[in-house]
């Protein structure tokens, strides 16, 4: 799990999300993985936990990778009203990564 470069602590992806949904055009960018990576990278966060803050690129990439393709795949998964995500990216994260472990076992 992504994790605060400064405190160490757990971050929530829907929370980091939804600080990227201020972004002008945040709806364009979130059709385009290359327009969302380059405005991951260079967006500065708030931590939630120590109030500091950090450079999007310093967060896993392949996570990042998984939450753009959940906001992908499922529609509706970001109210733009209210600029709010709806999913828990954080549980469906672990789930995919227990899934794979899960698959590497089986497989192997």
């Amino acid at each position: 799990m992504a994790r605060c470069p400064l405190c160490g602590k757990v971050l929530d992806w829907g929370g980091l999300i939804e600080q990227m949904l201020s972004i002008e055009n945040a709806e364009e960018i979130f059709k385009d993985k290359e327009r969302f990576f380059d405005a991951l990278d260079s967006f500065v966060f708030k931590c939630p936990h120590c109030g500091e803050e950090f450079y999007g690129s310093s967060l896993p990439r392949k996570e990042a990778e998984k939450v753009f393709e959940l906001l992908s795949e499922f529609k509706g998964s970001i109210d733009w009203e209210n600029r709010r995500v709806r999913l828990r990216l954080n549980s469906l994260l672990a789930l995919d990564t227990m899934l794979e472990k899960w698959d590497e076992k089986v497989k192997g």
